[in-house]
């Protein structure tokens, strides 16, 4: 699939959700200051002399980190793709700076902030993987020695600890307060430029990134650019509430879109990093994505609400537990599902090896499902085979049948291939090269039994097809057209049914 193909796939992906979720942290959280007293929460335009003030009482929490790789020269396509951002995302805010040194060295900018008086440093992965030297430089000026604590690349947290007491560590804050519109601010050293401090606002909270996982960032406009990886991200209270991870760029430079990992659960992997070294995450074998009103209205949802099922993975816990492809969860342990990002919140404070329950919408009605996660998820690939046979349906779309081992190769237990899509499919979203798993919770295999059950469907409302495209799967709403839903009426044969318990 060519790279414009890859990218398209953002316009009807609402959440790229990923086989393993994260876990709970067991441990005691990381020792923070305590909040600063008489300030207001955050959300007004902080004044001028509040905010300069507030600037430089903060600032002895920040640090510069410098560091140094020796033989192994990395080019930012060789990025490990759990934590890679999609083409049209820069590297994560740390090129290599051009430095006088011999071509197998290569050393980097980064900052970072100090989360505890005794020398815990908070970076992002990216900044700290795979290198052979690490120096940190305080507000001060004094410099140290750092060593790795331990990375995590699916949530680009990173640990350093440097041999130091009596540090001034940062206020820790509570990023699920945060809002769209509330004022933050970034201390770091873009471009090796020490304590350049940048502002502005939250543009989106819980923005899952594609190509970046599960991980659901803060978006501001403040202004991040190569160095600034690792900083702190401040509320208006002084408050340390994400750490800046990324930048939206088609050339390496700020250019208006940031994000920044919530703070709230960088502490929590922090935690992890401390205590062990790793991270444990629970695995479902499942990915989910958000209900529309359009996809809940397919489903017969009564409200636009819980987490779509567009994968279950063999032999997984999801498919023991009895999860299918097409269920919506509205409950995770007795609290309610909202969106995709309210499960995924859950089931980070779910430890693998404890059983929850899971209310899902089915067939019009609610079950319960119990599930036992494991651990870590399973690496996955696809490829993208020829087609065979087609036929034009009423939507726009040309389709072709798929071999077994072309199913095989791709992970799939069913699925059409598109060979070309126009109107109403092609205004969705769903291109050339794609592949129709389903059709809402009925599995796909020929076309003839794909028209069989289009001709079923009512006029003028929406179908919900499982659509594939490299490697990810999403539900993607198409409304039947009135004309032409009466027309496929004519062509009704012996109902075919292929949902699979």
């Amino acid at each position: 699939m060519t790279g414009s193909a890859v990218r398209s796939i953002q316009r009807f992906i609402l959440a790229a959700a990923c086989a393993g979720l994260l876990a709970a942290c067991a441990t005691a959280p990381l020792p923070a200051a305590a909040p600063a007293s008489g300030t207001a929460r955050s959300g007004g335009a902080p004044s001028a002399p509040a905010f300069s003030s507030l600037v430089a009482s903060r600032s002895a929490s920040v640090v510069d980190i410098s560091t140094l790789r020796i033989g192994r020269d990395q080019n930012p396509e060789d990025i490990e793709l759990e934590i890679a951002p999609e083409r049209d995302f820069a590297d994560r805010l740390a090129w290599p700076l051009p430095a006088s040194v011999r071509i197998s060295q290569i050393r980097d900018l980064a900052s970072g902030v100090i989360i505890s008086s005794d020398g815990l440093i908070l970076t992002s992965a990216h900044v700290v993987a795979n290198i052979d030297e690490a120096q940190v430089r305080l507000d001060d000026g004094r410099r140290f020695m750092a060593r790795v604590v331990g990375a995590d690349r699916r949530t680009d947290v990173g640990l350093l600890k440097i041999d130091a007491t009596g540090l001034s560590a940062a206020v820790i804050g509570d990023s699920s307060r945060l809002v769209p519109g509330d004022w933050v601010a970034a201390i770091s050293a873009p471009f090796g430029f020490h304590g350049s401090v940048t502002a502005g606002v939250i543009s989106a909270v819980d923005r899952l990134v594609g190509g970046a996982g599960d991980v659901p960032f803060i978006q501001t406009d403040v202004a991040i650019n190569p160095g600034s990886s690792g900083s702190p991200l401040f509320d208006s209270r002084g408050e340390v509430v994400g750490i800046n991870s990324m930048i939206y760029s088609g050339s390496g430079g700020y250019m208006g879109l940031s994000f920044a990992v919530p703070i709230n659960l960088a502490i929590r992997i922090a935690t992890q990093l401390r205590a062990r070294g790793s991270v444990r995450r629970a695995r479902l074998g499942a990915e989910f994505q958000e209900v529309t009103p359009e996809l809940a209205q397919s489903f017969a949802l009564p409200a636009a609400a819980g987490a779509l099922v567009v994968r279950v993975d063999a032999d997984s816990p999801a498919h023991a537990a009895g999860l299918v492809q097409g269920d919506i969860v509205t409950a995770f342990d007795g609290l309610a599902v909202s969106r995709l990002t309210a499960l995924l919140r859950q089931i980070e404070d779910r430890i693998p090896g404890n059983r929850s329950r899971m209310e899902v919408w089915r067939h019009g009605a609610q079950r319960t499902v119990w599930i036992t996660p494991s651990e870590q998820p399973a690496a996955r690939t696809s490829l993208l085979p020829a087609a065979a046979p087609e036929w034009n349906d009423g939507l726009g779309l040309s389709l072709g049948e798929v071999s077994a081992a072309q199913k095989a190769q791709l992970r799939i237990g069913s699925g059409l291939l598109v060979r070309d899509a126009t109107g109403l499919a092609r205004s969705e979203g769903i291109r050339a090269g794609d592949f129709i798993v389903a059709l809402n919770d009925m599995r796909l295999d020929r076309v003839d039994q794909f028209r069989q059950i289009l001709s079923r469907m009512p006029a003028g409302r929406p179908i919900a097809l499982l659509v594939l495209r490299d490697g990810r799967l999403a539900y993607v709403a198409v409304r039947m057209p009135e004309q032409q839903a009466a027309a496929a009426t004519s062509l009704l044969r012996t109902p075919i049914s292929t949902r699979t318990q």
